[in-house]
């Protein structure tokens, strides 16, 4: 059964969600994971693209958008359309940074997911924890606390 992670920022912008995606992002790959990405449109996709370049200066993770020639051949995918299934991607893990929980969420092992204390981020994702919860999954939090 997937493993749900909820990471709980004290943060309220989307700066610091984004932050701490793709160090989460970093963290995942280095332990041996496979990783997709999912966000709710190319934009934030694009977005996300843009940061995972240069969130460390001592460091890279190699990534590409979901559909691209590269995204075979790079341990983390980023998109907002349904991924290949696992098994053809060997994806293990995936961070959704969309509003909602995508159907296809139990195709993977982990899934992580972050919440700030933007209003409409909390109510969204109170909405995904009580719905994973009821489809019984184990749902686990890790308050992050000046962490970031």
């Amino acid at each position: 059964m997937t493993h749900i992670d909820f990471y709980i920022l004290p943060d309220t912008t989307l700066d610091a969600r984004l932050a701490f995606a793709c160090r989460l992002a970093e963290t995942i790959v280095n332990k041996g994971y496979r990783l997709h990405l999912h966000v709710e449109d190319e934009a934030m996709a694009r977005t996300l693209d843009d940061r995972l370049w240069d969130f460390r200066a001592d460091a890279y993770l190699p990534h590409a958008l979901l559909g691209s020639e590269m995204a075979d051949g790079v341990p983390a995918t980023i998109g907002w359309q349904e991924p290949p299934a696992p098994g053809e991607t060997g994806t293990q893990a995936m961070l959704n940074l969309h509003p909602g929980i995508p159907e296809w969420f139990s195709r993977y092992e982990r899934v992580a997911e972050i919440i700030n204390q933007h209003q409409e981020v909390l109510k969204t994702k109170r909405d995904c924890w009580q719905t994973y919860k009821k489809r019984g999954y184990a749902v686990k939090a890790h308050q992050l606390r000046g962490q970031q």
